[in-house]
Order: C-alpha cells, then structure tokens, then sequence
C-alpha cells in the first residue's frame, strides 16, 4: 500500500475544487509536507493560510500549460522541498459547451495542454527519480468522459480518452519492470465543484466533492490502477461491448440522459 503518511505530496489544482479538498485530506493522514501546483496566486496564498496549522504547506504559481514553465517549476520544487514522492494530476479545464464545429482551434490547443499534454510532461518530471528510489506514485484524474462519448464536450473528451490510455499504458510499464512505483487512474462523474455548473444529470447524481476527494485518497493508499465513480461506471465499457450502438445510444443517452447533461452547461463564472 502507499502510506500518504510522511512522504511529499503533490497537487496540480491544488488550491480550489477537489484538489484543495485532497490536499487537507493528504495533511491530516501525516503528508510530511503539501505542496500546491496552481494558476491563481490568491487562491494558494489563501490555501496555506487556512492549512499552516494541519501541517508542512508550500505553494507555486504554475501555468501547467507552458512545458518549458512545468519543467522550472519542478526543478524549484524538488530543490525546495526535497523528493516528491506522490503526484496528483488535477488541474483541468472544461472550454464549453459547444458542437464540435463551433470549437476554436484556441479551445482544442488549450483543453489538450491542460487535460492531457501537462499531466504527461509533469510525470515525466518526477517518475525518473521515483524510479531510482523504488517509491512514489503518480494519480491521474481522467473523467468518466474519458469512458463515454458525450456531445457537446468532444474535445473534453477526447483530452480525458486520452489521459485513460496514456496512465493505464504506463501502469502496465511499471509492471513489468516489477517497479513498486505505481500509477493511479481515476474516472469521476461530474463533482458538484463549479467547474461543471448547469450539468443535469437525470439518474446519475453530480458528485459531491468531500466524499469523492476521500474516495480517490482511499484508491492511492490502496493502490487502485483504476477506479470509476461511481462505481456503476465500472460496467459502462462491459455494456458498450454486449449492446449494439443504437441500443447502447438509447439507453445510456437518452433513458440514462447522459447525451444530454450539457445542454444547460454554463461552467465556474468569473467574479
């Protein structure tokens, strides 16, 4: 199992949504330091502010997107904090709710930079020396978007497919070189955190942040290489294996309505 207890841990996103959550949860379980990864430098300074009396808190102002940035940033980390031994990708965006045709070239480029590109760059930062230790582990936070084909979040979805088959190729990698470093995939419905105001979900209830962050702390500590929540999710894949497309289309899109969860979408409004 991966104790959080006394090993550095690292959270992308980790001053707002689940990720700040994760981080207090990773602080009262004996993290020997957290250290936050974000975009808005007023939302970390007010992380550690409210965290300083749980434990260990740094934070970095960090545009996951710039890859050159990502790599400085890890550098300074490491020399600051010392070894990072467990790595949360959270950080994530959502453009719109747009067909596909009316996507931007701007919101492709920086849905793929966020969602898949950084999250890739950033384990490729810290898993060579996870390596040589023998220890770390490195979660990624997919979607259940990333099991199901869902319109009016094509290019999401195609951000999170991809994080699925990427963090799963590299779980089987470890494997077999018998690594006890591991990797950690996890596949979330909607959380109920702003990112994805307007959602309805018609069977299928919008996740409630505390619990789920607890969920995904359990699956790290436990060792999980993939977890879906909720769990029915699980069986999405197995359906879409048995049922003919239509059928598959009517049931899941339609009766579940999950084909039209976005139609109301509005996403975090700025203040």
């Amino acid at each position: 199992m991966t104790k959080i207890k006394g090993n550095n841990v690292l959270i992308t996103g980790g001053a707002s949504g689940i990720g700040r959550i994760m981080g207090r949860i990773a602080l009262e379980r004996g993290a020997k330091s957290l250290i936050i990864w974000d975009i808005n430098e007023t939302s970390i300074a007010d992380t550690i502010k409210e965290y300083k009396t749980l434990g260990t808190v740094r934070g970095y102002r960090i545009d996951v997107s710039d890859s050159r940035q990502v790599q400085e940033i890890a550098a300074q980390t490491e020399k600051e904090c010392g070894n990072v031994d467990i790595v949360i990708n959270c950080a994530g965006i959502v453009a719109n709710n747009n067909t596909f045709d009316k996507q931007t070239i701007r919101d492709i480029e920086r849905t793929i930079s966020i969602n898949t590109t950084a999250p890739m760059v950033i384990a490729q930062q810290f898993l060579p020396k996870m390596l040589e230790r023998n220890h770390g582990h490195i979660c990624n936070i997919a979607s259940a978007a990333g099991m199901i084909s869902n319109p009016r979040m094509s290019v999401y979805a195609a951000s999170k497919w991809a994080i699925i088959g990427w963090s799963d190729s590299v779980r089987i990698e470890l494997k077999q070189m018998k690594s006890k470093v591991r990797f950690t995939t996890i596949a979330p419905y909607f959380i109920n955190t702003g990112m994805f105001d307007g959602v309805k979900s018609r069977i299928f209830p919008i996740l409630k942040p505390e619990p789920t962050s607890r969920k995904i702390m359990n699956a790290i500590e436990r060792n999980r290489n993939f977890k879906g929540i909720p769990f029915g999710y699980h069986f999405i894949r197995f359906c879409q294996a048995l049922l003919p497309t239509s059928i598959f289309d009517y049931i899941f899109g339609e009766v579940v309505g999950i084909f039209h969860a976005m139609d109301h979408f509005t996403g975090r409004q700025k203040r």
